[in-house]
């Protein structure tokens, strides 16, 4: 976490409606600085800001049949920077697409519902648990 104790998390989603209502719920918990892309492109173009977090669309295009879908995206985010968390985001509830998020290397896959705000919080906290995990086993193992 860069900036005291906020997070700072990419939102990217082709749905200026799902996308806005998912900014407005992480603006309302303090804990976070968000930024928005409505595209994979855009978020590319903008990852020298280091994001804690992705949370990433699947079916990026969905409007624009030339951009760059969410897989696509997430290969280049992890070529770029391998150990940025990335959640994997799709209104397709079908294990293969969850499969095949994972295979590219995201931290989670979560269906788009009522509870996908509460489900990426609780990714966040997560991967945030785990990464103090593993730096106090470095810690401990470097002593050794």
């Amino acid at each position: 976490m860069k900036n005291g104790n906020k997070i700072k998390i990419f939102l990217v989603d082709d749905d200026p409606l799902f996308l806005k209502s998912l900014e407005t719920e992480f603006l309302h918990h303090t804990d976070f600085l968000v930024e928005t892309f409505s595209t994979g492109e855009l978020c590319l173009q903008n990852l020298f800001n280091l994001p804690d977090v992705i949370i990433l669309d699947y079916h990026l295009n969905g409007i624009d049949k030339n951009a760059m879908n969410g897989i696509e995206t997430l290969d280049k985010i992890k070529a770029f920077h391998p150990h940025i968390p990335v959640v994997m985001l799709s209104s397709q509830d079908k294990i293969d697409v969850a499969v095949s998020c994972m295979h590219h290397r995201a931290f989670d896959y979560v269906v788009k519902s009522e509870t996908a705000f509460m489900r990426l919080q609780k990714n966040i906290t997560a991967f945030f648990h785990y990464e103090k995990i593993e730096q106090e086993l470095s810690w401990y193992m470097a002593r050794m």
